[in-house]
């Protein structure tokens, strides 16, 4: 059997009360950029793996870097069954103002 290309997908809550813990948030956030993660969204991180070995390695990686408290999951699928994520944009709230009453005259 051929490897696939694989993605692995890296979810966390990790707590921020203290500050010691949200220096481990910060360094672990680094070093999933640092390792070529991408962000999805606030707390979900991607990253393409070559095959089944890569990907591996990669949660190695992130079991011997994962802060001592928290909750971090890792999910591993291939290329294909990622491409059939369904993404629903529901309506989009922002402080800014998107039309003409934005423009400030000095």
């Amino acid at each position: 059997m051929r490897d696939r290309i694989m993605r692995v997908i890296v979810f966390f809550d990790l707590p921020t009360t203290t500050p010691q813990e949200v220096k481990n948030y910060t360094k672990f956030r680094k070093f999933l950029l640092k390792e070529g993660f991408i962000r999805m969204q606030n707390s979900v991180y991607t990253k393409l793996a070559i095959n089944s070995t890569v990907s591996n390695l990669v949660k190695n990686k992130l079991q011997k870097n994962a802060p001592p408290d928290g909750l971090v999951q890792i999910l591993t699928v291939t290329e294909k069954q990622f491409a059939n994520i369904n993404t629903i944009i529901g309506d989009v709230k922002s402080n800014v103002i998107n039309n003409t009453d934005r423009v400030v005259f000095l």
